[in-house]
Parts: structure tokens; sequence; C-alpha cells
């Protein structure tokens, strides 16, 4: 009786193994970069928002330049590469959010927004322009001076993901 149980527990135990064993990880980070395209070129992102962060256009643009390398086999050229990517910084905001009873905001919202210009010289019918945005949200009793950087990065970091994806895959 026992070793029946056993068998019924290994048959039912049999789906998991062959599920497991058979599965295919899906990854997002896959790029559809055509073969006649070899180099990238990311130009200096000059900060024309109203409220200027000093160090953004230098961290936006070596972020684009290291999503670029790390994503794809494309290398960055000096020269206008194969695809370029232009454009500039066109907001830097922070807005009061979740105002409370006694009208004190309880957190505020960081938001950036950039305009890009893509164009692919081996191919222009895929050239576009167009704005990307993200927030991140913080409580307003932080110090924005002291999580600033940890901010922007973490924004920087979804704008390059979007921009890289609308670039080169797929969607």
């Amino acid at each position: 009786m026992d070793s029946i149980k056993s068998f019924k527990g290994w048959l039912l135990m049999l789906p998991v193994f062959v599920f497991w064993g058979c599965s295919v990880q899906m990854t997002f980070k896959g790029s559809s970069v055509p073969e006649n395209v070899k180099t990238a070129s990311v130009q200096y992102f000059e900060n024309r928002a109203p409220l200027i962060n000093p160090l953004l256009s230098q961290t936006f643009t070596e972020a684009l330049k290291d999503r670029i390398t790390s994503e794809s086999r494309l290398i960055i050229s000096d020269e206008v590469g194969d695809v370029d990517f232009s454009g500039e910084i066109t907001g830097y905001d922070l807005r009061p959010m979740a105002i409370q009873a006694d009208a004190v905001s309880a957190e505020t919202r960081l938001t950036i927004t950039i305009k890009v210009r893509y164009k692919n010289f081996k191919d222009p019918k895929l050239n576009w322009e167009s704005s990307f945005s993200e927030y991140t949200d913080f409580e307003s009793s932080q110090n924005i001076t002291a999580i600033e950087s940890e901010l922007v990065s973490e924004i920087v970091d979804k704008i390059t993901e979007n921009i890289f994806n609308r670039a080169f895959s797929d969607w």
C-alpha cells in the first residue's frame, strides 16, 4: 500500500518536473537591432527645463549610452553613428501630492521629461521624435537635496529603458 501511495506521489509530481525542466524564461531585455546597424551615437542632452538640476544633462547622457552598450551589441561612436539619439531635457518638476487636512503635502512628486529625436541612418523610415516622462514620489518631510541623486537615478533608469525599448524592441 505504501508503494502505491509513493507511486501516486511521484506521478503527481511528474508534471511539475516536466514543466520545470522545459520552462522558457522570458525576458524583455532582448533587442532587435537590425544587422546592418553597428554603431550608435548619443548627443549631449542640454537641460532646457525651467528648474535646473546641474548634473542631470551629464547623468542622463551617460545613462543612455550605458543602456545602449549593456543591452545591445552596438558600439558608441564619437562620430554620428548608424543610429543617433539627440534631444533636450524639457522638464524637471517638483509638485506637492497627497495634500492632508491641514493643507500640508504628505508627498512630493519629482517628474523629469526628456524630448528625444531618434535617427536611423540605415533606415530613415524608423526615425521618430517623442517626449518621455517619468516620476517618483517621496515623503515631503525628506530633504530633497539629501535624496535627489537617488531619485534622479531611479527616474533616469526608467526613461532610458523606455527610450531603448522604443528604438530597438518590437513591442
